[in-house]
């Protein structure tokens, strides 16, 4: 884009991520004004260049495309409530993150008052936002997605519209996350259980990779399995896996550990063998998960 075609951008929150994404707008030369609840906040961005509104409805008026990210839709919906009529016929783009129900209520609200809307994801740290490498999701209105796609992708060189469904962000977000706790609760939980044993977490991390690396081809394999639900164990069945879980369970009680993770695992996959999935792969334990 030339200085002539960059679209004027708001962004209203200016917590950590909120800095981001405006950060990342002032880099790829974007006007941006910035707004902020509590006051004290937006000094350093306004000394890159952006515009400090005195009001939420002087920054929405500003631009023509808004950015929201907040503390979560409480929030966002009691700054932008007051709002309706100044957003009406833009574009609002809300990047907090919340439940797929909240994101429908604030599409119907949207809808309501003439607002183009997007919900979106922002599924990397603040470090990575603006970077070719980061990914965010957004969902809605896809005539708006695509008049600003290109200027969005200032905030993430991936930015992926997933449909018309303003729920689909939050859907991908919160069980993405769901990965993603479970997992580095896990690895704290292997930390604990060889620190037990006076193995360093240090001496054990590079044998990790030997896990990690396995990990993109089984989430593939496993999506396929589950979609399909063909759930063939030859390679590795759940009643063999199962038993390693045992082994994970006696040794974290003898050292003293905590074992809810375990436990809770071990119940579903004691379901899944229960419901006739023994001889399946673990994928198969998705047919236990609601009892």
């Amino acid at each position: 884009m030339t200085s002539d075609n960059l679209v004027t951008v708001t962004v209203i929150g200016l917590g950590a991520m909120g800095r981001a994404l405006a950060g990342a707008f002032l880099d790829a030369g974007h006007p941006t004004t910035v707004w902020n609840r509590s006051t004290g906040k937006g000094d350093d961005l306004v000394a890159r260049g952006a515009v400090l509104a005195a009001s939420a409805e002087e920054a929405v008026r500003a631009s023509e495309l808004t950015v929201v990210c907040v503390v979560d839709y409480d929030a966002s919906q009691a700054v932008l409530d007051p709002l309706a009529e100044a957003l009406a016929g833009r574009v609002l783009v809300n990047l907090t993150s919340d439940s797929p129900e909240r994101a429908r209520a604030a599409a119907a609200w949207a809808d309501e008052h003439g607002i183009a809307y997007l919900d979106g994801a922002v599924m990397v740290p603040t470090p990575l936002v603006g970077g070719p490498e980061a990914l965010i999701l957004y969902a809605g209105s896809r005539p708006a997605f695509e008049k600003y796609e290109s200027t969005l992708k200032a905030l993430a060189g991936q930015a992926a519209h997933l449909g018309e469904d303003h729920t689909l962000a939050a859907v991908h977000d919160l069980s993405m996350l769901d990965f993603f706790y479970a997992s580095i609760s896990g690895l704290v939980h292997a930390f604990a259980l060889a620190r037990e044993d006076k193995v360093a977490a240090t001496a054990l991390a590079p044998y990790l990779n030997a896990i990690t690396s396995i990990l993109p081809p089984i989430a593939a394999g496993m999506a396929t399995a589950i979609d399909e639900g063909n759930y063939d164990g030859e390679q590795a069945n759940l009643s063999m896996m199962t038993a390693s879980v045992d082994h994970l369970l006696h040794m974290s009680r003898d050292r003293g550990l905590d074992t809810g993770h375990l436990e809770a695992i071990k119940a579903v996959a004691d379901r899944a063998i229960a419901k006739g999935h023994g001889a399946d792969d673990w994928a198969s334990t998705i047919e236990a998960l609601k009892g």
